[in-house]
């Protein structure tokens, strides 16, 4: 096959990117800018806060068991199409509820809208890109949820400070049509394999360990794997520990420290600006010195923002808490894409990352809900970014047993 200039897998690459930045950025992490002033709006209690970002994640979770079988049967990118395309219109919807109940169902299509793109876009990068340039690849998608961040960060309370107490409505609106321009691209743009443009994928395949099987060898079902089964917990920690920051860290400075929702809403978008380096740059250093590395960076950096975030201690310390976790925020889906395709190969890869979103979504799930709780009974916050930090130190012990293809995956 030929070897273009310019890859079409970049332009894959950048379309996922921009669905990424609808389905999970607007889809999922402008939640916490609209919480303030949402739940201020409908009444809504700490665990009632919680339950509505869990419901987004009841819904990702949903999506993700079938997400792999639906792509199979219509390809990836009729399924991330279609997947804005319910994202978009589940949040206009958001945008007209009245009270706690209807949000929360609303919602959960919101979820499996974002869950039924997210995973296809990520499971294309596979099947575009080799080992040599796969992490960079991921990476670069995933900071579609940072630009969206940025983006939120000042759209929304511009919006509320011209349209009042409803502003959260409008904002639901705005971010809606921009989910279905996107829709739009990714119906048009994305492709389902290199072949389809009479290309190959893009890069090279590193050399495995001397000890890996030979390639004739029946590959080992991905469910079989323990390098499987331990990306899985990992992922499960980050789940469950990145959804109590993302959701509640704006409250928490509006609620109990004190600042405006403008003031709030420029650290929420120096999240975004920050996370931009966290999809290339961990993903450049899983590609350099392996994945274990990338995701023991990863977790630290995150494990010391849950911490100052956590503890009473001055404002400054809060600000280095976002800095911590804005350039590391989205690194694990960009490392774990990388991982699985190295473990199972581009071919085996959607379904595998099909099996580790699952434990992802129980994570999400369960980090916001328990989150709202413990704020609910301890009054704070605090508790629920100490057990987020206590979540992601067994994430960065338990990266230690991790290992490249070939090699024993829980040797010491």
């Amino acid at each position: 096959m030929r070897e273009p200039r310019f890859h079409y897998g970049w332009v894959v690459v950048g379309t996922g990117m921009l669905g990424i930045f609808a389905c999970l950025g607007f889809g999922r992490f402008a939640l916490g800018m609209l919480l303030p002033s949402m739940g201020a709006s409908l009444g809504l209690s700490y665990a009632q806060l919680g339950y509505v970002g869990t419901a987004n994640f009841v819904g990702y979770l949903a999506a993700v068991l079938v997400a792999g079988r639906v792509a199979g049967r219509f390809g990836p990118r009729a399924l991330v199409a279609g997947s804005l395309l319910l994202v978009a219109a589940s949040m206009a919807l958001v945008s007209r509820a009245g009270s706690f109940l209807p949000l929360l169902l609303l919602y959960v299509l919101t979820g499996i809208g974002s869950g039924g793109a997210n995973v296809p876009v990520m499971g294309l990068i596979a099947r575009w890109f080799l080992s040599s340039a796969r992490g960079r690849a991921a990476g670069f998608a995933t900071i579609g949820s940072g630009f969206a961040i940025v983006v939120s960060g000042q759209l929304i309370p511009w919006i509320n400070a011209r349209e009042g107490a409803g502003g959260w409505r409008t904002s639901w609106l705005v971010l809606s049509a921009a989910v279905a321009v996107v829709a739009l691209l990714s119906a048009l743009l994305l492709r389902n394999q290199p072949e389809e443009k009479g290309l190959r994928a893009y890069g090279t395949d590193l050399p495995r360990e001397p000890r890996a099987a030979p390639a004739a060898a029946p590959a080992r079902p991905y469910h079989r794997s323990p390098a499987v089964w331990l990306l899985a917990f990992l992922y499960a920690m980050f789940g469950a520990t990145y959804s109590i920051y993302v959701t509640f860290i704006v409250t928490s400075m509006v609620r109990e420290r004190g600042f405006s929702e403008g003031t709030a809403g420029i650290f929420w978008s120096a999240i975004g600006l920050l996370s931009l380096l966290s999809g290339p740059v961990p993903g450049w250093i899983s590609d350099r010195f392996g994945r274990r590395a990338g995701l023991t960076l990863v977790f630290s950096l995150q494990l010391a923002a849950y911490l100052l975030a956590g503890l009473h201690l001055p404002r400054p310390f809060l600000y280095l808490s976002v800095a911590c976790f804005g350039v590391v925020a989205w690194s694990v889906p960009a490392i774990m894409t990388a991982a699985v395709g190295d473990h199972v190969g581009p071919e085996g890869t959607l379904r595998a990352l099909g099996f580790l979103t699952l434990f992802l979504g129980l994570g999400q799930v369960a980090g916001p809900a328990l989150g709202g709780v413990l704020a609910d009974r301890t009054g704070g916050f605090s508790a629920s970014f100490l057990l987020a930090a206590a979540l992601a130190g067994t994430a960065v012990a338990a990266c230690r047993f991790l290992r490249p293809p070939g090699r024993s995956t829980l040797a010491a």
